[in-house]
């Protein structure tokens, strides 16, 4: 029979409140927004004074560390379910502030009727109502004098009696009494054990990843400044996405002064969206550029202090790590560093967010950026390899089956073989004559416009300076900037009439990027209609799509954009032999496109 790896008691509120006031119990998520609002901890509060159950905490025991002295220190527990809950508690009852949204610091207050025994959310109106207590922390203050409350009470409110309102005052302090479910889980349990434990117990099924367990274990540890190190990822990652946020970070004067404030107060004037890292990636470019490793997993273990050998647990460990992760970060939000990364993957054709589809690519892209980097290789040698390897993981789907293994497999080879030559080696196999002369044309046979092989295509297209289809002088890359909307070669409406389903005249091989007047000017008409009209407009005809006005032009934009000889003579029936053909074209386009970089 297995041994129980876990330990299921129910502690009273109160102790539990007292564990976290001394440590005994940490939290990690405290610093960081609390997303519940006051009406649910008011609602909160309601179930524990009706006497209503309110779920389980689950609680992730430390393991006990080696001191440089060779004593052991005793773990503290984590905990990693019942956050928002145990907060709540701490904010309504013992008056302590929260991180808001805007990571401001305020109060949540929560009233009381003690002649209802009702709860509400504290309002203007509530606060010039005797009958309520307009903040029920002060009820469980040591500092207050119960019998002059309930005196003050009464003298409010005439028709009350003191016996009544004593009654209703003891109702609401026992909710301190209440117990509380608490699941202990043992130190030695692997995350992916804790992991199944959390979504088969948590009613809301939600799945903790390895990340989420290494924020925890950053954020509880402030002997080596584990609480500032999440605060900086939580920050880049909000300003990121809001440079705006800048406002907010500055305003925490604690981690105004920190290193971290000065290194990416960059932030706070960029507005390139292209790379919005979250802290799961920042975490996962940081670990892995820096540890050389790529399993979360194992980071988790180091910020807990594991020797990898010896399999016990060590102050100096935890220490190392967290100094490494900490340069990680560091090397992460770096302006030059990021900028320059950014520009990499620029260049290489992805100008707009929407051609980036695998944020995994992009991560290992950093990764190998900081990596070579590090090692002190020269910038051009950087930026020809930092743009084929996202290219090939992109085409390949190299990082979209086990990321993790095969980050950590990559990572390894490029410190044990040297990263020229594993690289090389690596994009000659994956890459090889048979990839584009027949597994990309096949994969090109889908209908699904996110596809990354469209993606990669697009790129190739700005990369190479191509013009829209049937455009002059706007180039794919302006189109993509606007987000202009790809278009049908043979429009869907047309295929539709002729009994294609949609899974058929999708096909991202009947796709261009064009400008939207010249795809409403084609409407639906079948391609020998409209490219019968396109070399009459060549040879002095009415013009109506688009301005290109010479036959040696157009033949130059139809090539760009791979279109197949032969489309003034196409209907319905050539449809599938136009897409053969229009897959072979594109494939040859990304691979010249590839060579290029």
């Amino acid at each position: 029979m297995p041994t129980q790896r876990y330990a299921v008691t129910q502690p009273p509120i109160e102790t539990v409140l007292t564990w976290i006031k001394s440590g005994e119990i940490a939290i990690p998520e405290i610093q960081r927004p609390f997303v519940w609002n006051a009406t649910k901890v008011r609602n909160f509060l309601d179930s524990l004074f009706q006497g209503f159950p309110v779920g389980y905490l689950i609680a992730w025991r430390n393991p006990n560390i080696k001191l440089k002295d060779g004593t052991l220190s005793s773990g503290k527990r984590i905990l990693i379910d019942g956050q928002q809950r145990v907060t709540a508690l701490m904010a309504s009852l013992l008056g302590q502030e929260v991180v808001n949204k805007n990571y401001q610091r305020v109060k949540i207050r929560i009233a009381f009727n003690p002649k209802e025994k009702r709860f509400e959310v504290t309002n203007p109106a509530i606060e010039k109502d005797s009958s309520w207590l307009p903040d029920i922390s002060l009820v469980f203050s040591p500092h207050t004098s119960l019998f002059e409350l309930v005196n003050r009470y009464c003298e409010r409110n005439p028709d009350t009696t003191t016996d009544e309102v004593f009654k209703s005052i003891e109702l609401l302090k026992r909710i301190t009494s209440n117990q509380i479910g608490l699941i202990e889980l043992d130190s030695e349990l692997d995350i992916e054990t804790v992991t199944e434990i959390f979504i088969r117990v948590n009613s809301e099924g939600v799945a903790l990843n390895q990340a989420d367990f290494a924020m925890s274990k950053i954020a509880v540890n402030e002997t080596y400044g584990g609480n500032m190190l999440r605060k900086a990822i939580d920050y880049f990652c909000h300003m990121a996405v809001n440079p705006e946020f800048f406002n907010v970070v500055k305003n925490d004067a604690v981690f105004a002064r920190s290193e971290f404030f000065n290194r990416m107060a960059w932030l706070g004037k960029e507005n390139d969206r292209l790379y919005e890292p979250s802290y799961t990636d920042m975490l996962r470019v940081a670990f892995t550029s820096e540890f050389k490793r790529g399993r979360l997993e194992d980071l988790v273990a180091l910020l807990s202090g594991r020797n990898f050998e010896t399999r016990q647990y060590e102050e100096a460990i935890v220490e190392d790590s967290f100094s490494r992760l900490k340069q990680g970060i560091l090397n992460f939000v770096n302006e030059t560093n990021f900028q320059r990364f950014i520009m990499i993957i620029r260049s290489a054709g992805f100008v707009d967010s929407s051609l980036l589809g695998s944020q995994n690519a992009l991560n290992f892209a950093y990764i190998l950026y900081l990596t070579m980097r590090g090692q002190g290789i020269p910038p051009a040698e950087i930026e020809r390899y930092v743009r084929r390897w996202y290219v090939m993981t992109v085409l390949t789907g190299r990082y979209s089956g086990d990321p993790e293994g095969t980050m950590d497999y990559d990572i390894r080879q490029i410190h044990t073989q040297g990263v020229q030559a594993y690289l090389d080696g690596l994009i000659r196999g994956e890459l090889s004559e048979t990839f584009w002369e027949v597994a990309l044309p096949q994969a090109l046979n889908t209908s699904v416009a996110s596809s990354p092989y469209f993606r990669v295509f697009q790129a190739a297209q700005v990369k190479l300076g191509d013009r829209g289809f049937l455009s002059k002088d706007i180039g794919v890359r302006e189109l993509v900037e606007i987000r202009s909307h790809v278009h049908h070669i043979f429009p869907s409406d047309y295929l539709k009439k002729k009994g294609f389903a949609r899974g058929q005249y999708n096909q991202i091989a009947n796709y261009v990027v064009a400008q939207s007047e010249i795809n409403i000017a084609i409407g639906n008409k079948e391609p020998k209609v409209y490219f019968q009209e396109l070399l009459a407009q060549c040879q002095g005809g009415p013009k109506k799509y688009g301005n290109i006005t010479d036959l040696q032009e157009l033949q130059e934009n139809l090539a760009m954009n791979c279109i197949p000889d032969g489309m003034e003579k196409m209907a319905a029936d050539d449809y599938e032999e136009f897409l053969k053909k229009r897959r072979k074209l594109m494939a040859e386009k990304i691979r010249t496109y590839f060579e290029s970089l």
